[in-house]
């Protein structure tokens, strides 16, 4: 078996701005440290014409504002971020909703709605949409004058995290992004006002799921789902798709998600590597080991680098070859599961 070694790169030498953007896009668990982030926007155009790379909203409805520090000098990072908050906050829920609207290109989506299952709040839980506003700031290099002001701005009620990447890259062109925090703050707690009607959360099915398809899409995830049921992996709904999974002795362990057209992930097949409930943590097996399998999907074209995990967008119509290549794949990864089993069993 061949070795992959990851090397540290210059993120900046090779790459565009966008880059970065597009794996905060798809990690936005790797923005903020005190949980996850529902992005809503990117490139959004402020009231004195400037833009902010990224909007989101965290789990109480408080505004994030990101900041990505690539090629600026620390007074224009800190300055721009102030002035993005200072934007943010005059923002009301509707001007919220249609910046999401743009995001995700679907004028039918309720944003209080999208939020509440994004992230699973339960009937007596809700968001106080824009009461505060939060600022990241993310680099490959964040500076003792970012990381020295951002403090200042905290202890005065300004909420600044700052977040610093490192990038990696192997010899065959696989990539790797990780991050560290090196400025936190923690949001203030307080009790939680619902802003919505407080539904039930509700999962989406598979008839609901095909509904929702485009015509690139549909053909796609029928045959994956078919496929499923054909070597009983089985198939787990969630609000926003579903997951293929492999059992482990009951231990459910996913390796393919499949999204629909209105889901945050646009959509998309993606990998399950990562992550708490990922293949990585709980399956006896090192990245090393699946490597050769991760080249082989980029080789193709059909796959691209969404931070740790590998997409598959469906944004036109796929040959009978691409989609068996693409289930004997992902098969692939099933089958490494099976072999290595899980972690708590190895000797």
């Amino acid at each position: 078996m061949s070795s992959y070694e990851y090397r540290k790169k210059d993120f900046q030498a090779d790459h565009t701005e966008s880059v970065l953007e597009d794996w905060l896009d798809t990690n936005p668990h790797n923005i903020i440290e005190d949980g996850s982030l529902l992005i809503t926007g990117r490139q959004v155009r402020t009231n004195l014409g400037s833009i902010i790379d990224l909007l989101g909203l965290d789990r109480q409805g408080d505004v994030v504002v990101v900041e990505l520090k690539r090629g600026k000098t620390p007074r224009d990072v800190l300055a721009q971020s102030l002035e993005y908050a200072s934007f943010a906050e005059m923002m009301d829920y509707e001007q919220l909703e249609n910046v999401f609207h743009t995001y995700m290109d679907d004028e039918s989506i309720n944003l209080a709605q999208y939020h509440r299952d994004y992230f699973g709040l339960l009937n007596d839980e809700g968001a106080t949409f824009n009461k505060d506003q939060r600022i990241v700031i993310i680099g490959q290099n964040i500076t003792p004058e970012i990381i020295q002001t951002s403090k200042y701005l905290g202890s005065k009620g300004i909420r600044v995290a700052c977040v610093e990447f490192t990038f990696f890259e192997t010899e065959d062109g696989l990539q790797l992004l990780s991050s560290d925090t090196v400025v936190t703050n923690e949001p203030v707690k307080r009790s939680q006002i619902a802003s919505a009607p407080k539904t039930k959360i509700t999962k989406i099915n598979e008839q609901k799921f095909i509904e929702s398809l485009d015509e690139f899409g549909k053909p796609i995830m029928i045959e994956f789902l078919d496929f499923a049921r054909q070597h009983q992996f089985p198939i787990h709904w969630g609000v926003q798709g579903f997951s293929l999974n492999v059992n482990l002795d009951g231990i459910h362990v996913p390796f393919c998600y499949g999204f629909p057209p209105n889901s945050a992930y646009k959509q998309s097949l993606s990998t399950g590597l990562y992550g708490r409930g990922g293949m990585l943590s709980k399956v006896d097996i090192s990245l090393e080991a699946i490597q050769p399998l991760l080249v082989e999907a980029l080789a193709t074209k059909l796959f691209l680098q969404a931070g740790t995990e590998l997409k598959c967008r469906i944004e036109r119509p796929f040959s009978e070859t691409e989609i068996d290549w693409l289930v004997s794949w992902f098969y692939k990864i099933a089958e490494m599961i099976n072999q290595h089993g899980l972690k708590d069993k190895q000797e």
